[in-house]
């Protein structure tokens, strides 16, 4: 009698497992870190709880995103077309956004390589007072191009973003003036076939008033 229970509480946690959202996800992903569990072994190791959490929400990322894309899809297309622009308009900003991020982080990643294996290709040639002046030199360098790259990158994300919101807006407001334009031709269309239709009963009522 065990095996049917144990299969069914399995069934019911991947059932549950498969409708996760991208949110429930991450949100667990750094409660497990942050707020550990009191009774766990791995609560007073930060390594451990890392460790744990991400072998076990990690996995289940992709499925997450892949629920919350087919939630958002459902979502947008139960709306109107606004909705479906609001839904490509974010996504376009939060992807702009992502990519601006990633490329400072290789940016800066390159950037500590090369002056971590200059200063440490230096320090083996030169030795004495040089060498402090040397050190100071490749920070103020290092400093300064990673302030510029930061600038550019902000610069260019935020023009981008700024683009699509622009792009966004009037795209919106050509909807909205098209959506009005119909209306409006919709209402006179109809005025129009109700007062043909009143002229046409008064003139039939007229004509049979005359016959008579």
């Amino acid at each position: 009698m065990a095996e049917p229970v144990n299969d069914a509480t399995v069934d019911e946690n991947k059932g549950s497992h498969g409708e996760e959202t991208l949110y429930v996800v991450l949100h667990r992903l750094i409660s497990m870190i942050i707020f550990p569990d009191a009774a766990s072994s791995a609560s007073n190791s930060l390594l451990q709880r890392i460790k744990i959490s991400t072998s076990e929400n990690c996995p289940r990322l992709g499925e997450a995103s892949r629920n919350t894309g087919q939630n958002v899809l459902q979502w947008a297309r139960r709306g109107s077309p606004l909705r479906a622009l609001l839904v490509v308009s974010v996504g376009t900003i939060t992807l702009l956004t992502l990519t601006g991020l990633l490329v400072f982080l290789l940016f800066f990643l390159a950037a500590t390589v090369n002056a971590i294996i200059i200063s440490l290709l230096i320090s083996l040639a030169i030795a004495g007072c040089f060498l402090a002046f040397f050190f100071s030199c490749v920070t103020a360098i290092y400093i300064g191009a990673l302030s510029v790259a930061a600038f550019v990158i902000s610069i260019a994300t935020i023009s981008a973003i700024v683009a699509v919101l622009i792009a966004t807006g009037w795209v919106g407001f050509f909807w909205a003036v098209w959506l009005g334009t119909k209306k409006s031709m919709g209402l006179a269309k109809h005025s129009l076939s109700m007062t043909g239709s009143a002229l046409s009963a008064y003139s039939h009522a007229r004509h049979a008033r005359r016959y008579q």
